[in-house]
């Protein structure tokens, strides 16, 4: 005659495998949130030949072509932009700037956005390129 026993089996998960998995995510979400580089302003940037890598720590002024003037992805206007340009440099170490305008924006305005950022403190001025190969490269 069998033996009934009280006992019974609960099941269950490791909670060493749901660890695992939560790194796993956190890794991946990791590594394919740092390929968001390219921001949703729409410029067209001048071609250059030339290519240097970009520091990450600048801070980025985009100006669009119909006028609009963005600091690190943040709508501003010409009135605002020299304190939000301090603002946005006393946040990082470099002082520099990082002008993406587009490639048929007038000179004139350029300079003056240059002026703008002089004025709020930043050291050196970048203008953003779009590395296009030359031949010999391929």
């Amino acid at each position: 005659m069998p033996i009934k026993s009280n006992y019974s089996r609960k099941p269950s998960i490791s909670p060493i495998s749901i660890a695992d998995i939560v790194l796993l995510l956190l890794i991946f979400f990791l590594l394919t949130s740092t390929y968001v580089a390219q921001t949703g302003i729409k410029v067209k940037l001048p071609r250059s030949s030339t290519k240097q890598v970009l520091n990450e720590k600048n801070v980025f002024l985009t100006i669009t072509l119909d006028g609009e003037i963005y600091v690190n992805d943040k709508r501003t206007t010409v009135e605002n932009i020299v304190n939000d340009l301090k603002t946005a440099l006393s946040m990082t170490t470099e002082r520099g700037v990082i002008i993406r305008a587009d490639q048929v924006m007038q000179l004139g305005k350029i300079v003056e956005i240059m002026d703008y950022a002089k004025e709020a403190g930043a050291e050196k001025l970048l203008i953003a390129t779009k590395h296009i190969p030359n031949v010999e490269e391929k």
